[in-house]
């Protein structure tokens, strides 16, 4: 998928508001999320000038108003994509909700592939290119499983920092494509560090170290001089 897409996620629900999080920032999306009404309206406020949000996922029953009011100050302003996750189902909202410019409307409980699915289609409904990321990847003894946040070697579990872990998950998601310097900064260490190429170098050293037969001949982390870095494709 394209890296680095940003999702308002707009739910009180603690619980459930970690869990979607968890699977959204496997996928590869920036998350940012707001339990309230207010939050989420200062959110997009901030957001407006300078870092629109790419999708924003919406709940209705929030604690302090109606998530309703969320859809109706984006549509007056920006064309970002609006799917409702709500536990009611009362066809009049529903078409209220969709006639008021709503993409979509997912009825609680659902399944993590069904909402990725309609938000990639939400995407694409803006001219964004969106395919399903990558989560799985072997080769060479070694093993990732995004889903799962578990990295083996040989079958054994293998340690990672969370900053090595974090690189190696984006290069995962893009397996076989070459991820520019700007962009690993930039997803892993954030805006302000995108010309910090020599964290990228430290922590690349520190992965070969650890998934490379021979880090001084790597053959899964791979350097594209003066561009970036690319992981092999898996097998």
């Amino acid at each position: 998928m394209t890296p680095g897409l940003r999702v308002l996620l707009v739910e009180d629900d603690t619980e459930l508001r970690q869990t979607l999080r968890d699977v959204l920032t496997v996928e590869g999306y920036v998350v940012a999320t707001a339990a309230s009404l207010a939050d989420a309206l200062a959110q997009i406020g901030q957001a407006l000038p300078q870092q629109p949000f790419d999708l924003v996922l919406l709940d209705l029953g929030l604690p302090d108003g109606d998530g309703a009011d969320v859809l109706h100050r984006v549509r007056r302003q920006v064309s970002w994509p609006v799917i409702v996750i709500s536990a009611r189902q009362d066809d009049g909202q529903k078409i209220t909700l969709l006639d008021a410019g709503a993409d979509d409307y997912l009825v609680k409980p659902f399944s993590a592939g069904e909402l990725l699915a309609r938000m990639r289609v939400a995407l694409r409904h803006r001219g964004r290119s969106v395919t399903a990321a990558q989560t799985h990847w072997r080769r060479d003894g070694i093993e990732v499983d995004l889903q799962r946040r578990g990295v083996l070697r040989d079958g054994q579990p293998l340690h990672l920092t969370p900053k090595e872990y974090a690189l190696l998950a984006l290069l995962v998601r893009s397996a076989g494509q070459v991820l520019t310097h700007r962009q690993l900064l930039s997803q892993v260490w954030g805006a302000e560090h995108v010309h910090d190429t020599h964290y990228l170098r430290l922590y690349m050293a520190q992965l070969r170290a650890k998934l490379e037969t021979d880090p001084a001949d790597p053959q899964l982390l791979l350097t594209e001089t003066g561009v970036g870095y690319r992981l092999a494709e898996g097998q």
